[in-house]
């Protein structure tokens, strides 16, 4: 009897012990799955490639060339710029100008005939930042209008990245991208002219005028 009740001890004491290291390791992976969330949330810029350009995000040499699933790119001209300028309640930051002459997969060759007809082109790309500061919406186009030392001038119309940054920035919020031009004169790239577009209130209504700013290569 006294062997019985030993043995039922013993089975409750290793019972208690494999609990309690079950649950220390429940906990213990509980606090590793926080810490890497709360790590998660507070990540920054966070890069998402062009689902219809090849990624140039390490294409900073002249001269230099890329490949991916989207085609063959080699950069022709880089200006690291980081100039902010503000229009009303909107600061915008310039972070660079390129241009890149492009030749697309045959996969991505019917979305870029709505542009142009040529199999490859070269074309001007220009990465911003727009922060609306103030409480109420504003209508905003980082780059409505561009002009070539050439005399070849683009409108917002004629982007090809299409990552949203034209229209409505709510209050207090931040858009990040590019807006990418294609252009028919390809020779003698020495400088552009960039024209933001008006503030414009939510009642459509100009409340602060454009912007312009040259970059030269």
């Amino acid at each position: 009897m006294r062997i019985l009740i030993s043995i039922i001890l013993l089975l409750f004491a290793l019972t208690g012990c494999s609990f309690s290291e079950g649950s220390e390791e429940k906990a213990s992976a509980k606090k590793s799955e926080q810490k890497e969330a709360t790590s998660g949330s507070v990540k920054k810029d966070v890069y998402v490639p062009n689902p219809q350009v090849s990624d140039d995000i390490n294409l900073v040499k002249v001269g230099e060339t890329v490949s991916d699933d989207k085609g063959e790119i080699t950069l022709k001209e880089y200006k690291q710029v980081n100039k902010k300028i503000k229009v009303g309640s909107v600061e915008m930051l310039v972070k660079d100008v390129k241009v890149i002459h492009f030749v697309p997969d045959y996969s991505m060759i019917d979305f870029f005939h709505g542009y142009t007809h040529d199999e490859e082109f070269d074309f001007i790309k220009v990465a911003v930042e727009t922060k609306n500061t103030s409480k109420e919406p504003v209508k905003f186009t980082p780059v409505a209008y561009l002009k070539m030392n050439s005399g070849e001038h683009k409108t917002w119309e004629d982007d090809i990245y299409l990552e949203s940054l034209t229209g409505e920035l709510g209050a207090n919020s931040t858009k990040r991208g590019n807006m990418g031009f294609i252009l028919d004169q390809t020779e003698d790239y020495q400088s552009v002219e960039l024209l933001t577009s008006d503030a414009v209130n939510k009642q459509g209504k100009s409340i602060t005028t454009a912007e312009k700013i040259v970059v030269e290569f």
